[in-house]
Parts: structure tokens; C-alpha cells; sequence
């Protein structure tokens, strides 16, 4: 009974959280802010991983036709994202730099040579929030590639008392989405990381969740 409900669930959340998710984009107002020319060259793709609700949408709106894929937690509720994922068109590579890596890896430079673009979130699946891992870094430099970095910043919105502080707009919101392009060429893993976390922090949505403000008063106190 219980692997027959997993198994429900598993194709019925998905859909749900598609409609839910294209509902919320359709009633916010959207502003696209392209801080470099975002040309047709391939790309290894990044996000927050508190900002998946909207970003795979944007993505799709300024790629329509790109063939993708993402990097998703091999956790159960990596597959409810690979499936909404999937609505999109946009494959799962399912695993993740604690779990897996060397396969999920090697699982993306096939991608990249079959001509997709790789979509990443370097503080995922786990945290810390809006820490960079090496993963994205590592792809985009062995690959030669440059890195699209989407972000978006919301004047009305809620978060969830999770890790990555999962941000939701609230209905009718004014939504900015910044996209860069970014050459690491020429850096140290070090010096590409560093580059790409300022990059990413310059337009994001900061504000922590109320467990996290909590947790952060506790230890300074």
C-alpha cells in the first residue's frame, strides 16, 4: 500500500504543482533585465536553489527551444522536481555533489556534448543557502563554457522555514528577473567561485526565513 501511494503520488503531485506553478507566473508581473547579451552560445545554467519556483519558467521563456537538462537530488522529492521539470522539457540528471557525483557528472558533459545546456543550483540540494559549491564552477571551466546566471527579486512574496529560504511571490507581485552571461575563462576554481557568488548575490532575494533569523540569533547570543 505504501510504495502503491509513493507511486501515486509521484505522478499526480507533479502535474498539480505544474498547474500551480504556471498559474502563480501568469498572474505576476514580469520584468526581464538582461545585464549582458544573452546570445544563443551554449551555457552551464545556474539558480538559487530557493528560487526553482520561478526561474526553470524564465528559463524557458528566454530559451524556448534549447534543448536542457538539470542536476536533481536523487532524494524522493528530487523526483517530484524532475517531473515538473519534465513539463518544461527539461531533462533530469538525477543526483548531486554529496550523493552520486561522479556519475551525475559525467552524466553532464555527456549532456553538454549532445549540445544542452545544464542547469545547476550550487548551494543545492542541501545547503547551506547561497553557499557555491564547486559543481556548476567545475562544468563551466572543464567544459569551456559560460554560465548563465538567472535571479529574480519580488516586491511582495513569502519563504518557507526550510533551509534555502524557498521564496513564493505572492499573486499579482512585481517580479525582476536578472540574467547575466559570465565568462570564468582564464580562473582558478577559487577565483571562478568567488566570481560567480558575487554575481549572484548582486540580485537575489536576501531576506531570511524567520527560522533562519532565529537559529542566527541563538548563535550570536
Amino acid at each position: 500500500m505504501k510504495k502503491f501511494l509513493k507511486g501515486f503520488g509521484q505522478h499526480i503531485v507533479p502535474p498539480l504543482l505544474y498547474f500551480l506553478m504556471r498559474l502563480l507566473w501568469f498572474t505576476l508581473r514580469k520584468k526581464y533585465h538582461y545585464l549582458t547579451p544573452i546570445d544563443a552560445k551554449q551555457h552551464v545554467c545556474v539558480t538559487w536553489h530557493g528560487e526553482l519556483l520561478l526561474t526553470p519558467q524564465a528559463y524557458r521563456k528566454v530559451h524556448p527551444y534549447q534543448a536542457a537538462s538539470a542536476i536533481i537530488s536523487a532524494h524522493r522529492d528530487g523526483g517530484i522536481m524532475a517531473g515538473v521539470l519534465a513539463f518544461l522539457r527539461i531533462r533530469a540528471l538525477r543526483g548531486s555533489s554529496r550523493k552520486g557525483a561522479k556519475q551525475v557528472l559525467l552524466e553532464a558533459f555527456r549532456s553538454i556534448k549532445k549540445g544542452e545546456e545544464v542547469l545547476i543550483t550550487p548551494d543545492g540540494p542541501k545547503g547551506p543557502r547561497h553557499h557555491m559549491s564547486d559543481g556548476a564552477v567545475g562544468i563551466a571551466l572543464k567544459s569551456n563554457l559560460p554560465i548563465f546566471v538567472m535571479n529574480f527579486t519580488a516586491d511582495a512574496f513569502w519563504q518557507t522555514n526550510t533551509w534555502d529560504s524557498f521564496v513564493i511571490p505572492k499573486p499579482f507581485s512585481k517580479i525582476d528577473f536578472y540574467m547575466q552571461s559570465l565568462s570564468l575563462e582564464g580562473q582558478s576554481l577559487q577565483e571562478a567561485k568567488q566570481t560567480l557568488l558575487d554575481a549572484m548575490l548582486q540580485h537575489t532575494i536576501l531576506k531570511e526565513s524567520k527560522r533562519n533569523e532565529e537559529e542566527n540569533s541563538k548563535t550570536i547570543g
